[in-house]
């Protein structure tokens, strides 16, 4: 078995579990698999494959992991050559019985939430109520297996609010509705006291209801295997490395063109 640490650009995909009509990470590397040899056409998945987790559409990742049956030369440089550039192996870890999913102690997300008007000690009350174990019930559209030990820390960043949580596992939705919530309470718009609404017995829908953050913003930035010894492949590091800085510079780019634009109207 080998274990692998993807990263990619999650705003090309519809998420990172494969489906039929749609383009998605994992569909896209069974794609690079059979290409190479290593999935046959008519199997659905390679042997022993599992992944980390299942990243919703438009959410990025740097430490998304899956493991599989792999041959000895199936290293990150080899999978790059057939992956599109939104997509980078970096580096891998030889491992015996291994399951990508249940082995992960750990999973780390890291959101960037624009909020330069927000109260950071607002957020950071937030987010000391949330911590420790709750029935996140009003978080997620999930009805069961609800109840998560969350850790979690918010630091300020210019206009950027960095908000990082931890947990065993997540359930739907509950990062980018935790940063939902965040957000209402540190920019006023709502009361500390709908933290207390959100992990109570009430169920919060509709109008009342916690909706989800964009996804863009939101990275799956860690996942914990103690039992695992990551090399880095330097030359496909190098190659991810390249990737996000061109989507930086685009970034920065379109960000100055919409700049010059909004000063020009008067």
């Amino acid at each position: 078995m080998r274990a692998f640490r993807l990263a990619y650009d999650g705003r090309p995909f519809y998420g990172f579990q494969r489906q039929p009509t749609v383009p998605t990470v994992e569909g896209t590397l069974f794609d690079a698999l059979r290409e190479l040899g290593v999935l046959d056409p008519d199997e659905r998945k390679p042997s022993g494959y599992a992944a980390a987790g299942r990243t919703d559409r438009g959410v990025s990742a740097v430490a998304q992991t899956i493991g599989l049956a792999a041959p000895e030369w199936l290293t990150p440089r080899a999978l790059n050559g057939v992956l599109p550039g939104s997509i980078r192996a970096w580096a891998h870890a030889d491992t015996g019985s291994f399951h990508a999913t249940h082995d992960a102690v750990a999973r780390e997300y890291t959101y960037q939430l624009h909020a330069p008007a927000a109260d950071d000690e607002r957020a950071r009350t937030v987010m000391r109520r949330l911590a420790g174990e709750h029935d996140f019930h009003n978080l997620t559209p999930d009805d069961h297996n609800t109840v998560r030990t969350l850790a979690g820390e918010i630091e300020r960043d210019s206009e950027f609010l960095i908000v990082t949580l931890r947990a065993g596992g997540f359930s739907r939705q509950l990062v980018r509705r935790i940063v939902t919530l965040v957000r209402n309470v540190a920019t006023g718009d709502a009361s500390l006291s709908m933290v207390d609404r959100a992990l109570s017995d009430e169920e919060l829908s509709g109008p009342g209801g916690i909706a989800a953050a964009p996804a863009a913003p939101l990275v799956l930035t860690g996942v914990d295997y103690p039992e695992l010894d990551f090399r880095v492949d330097n030359e496909a590091a190098a190659s991810a490395r390249e990737l996000f800085e061109n989507v930086r510079t685009e970034a920065a780019t379109r960000a100055r063109v919409a700049g010059e634009i909004e000063q020009r109207i008067e």
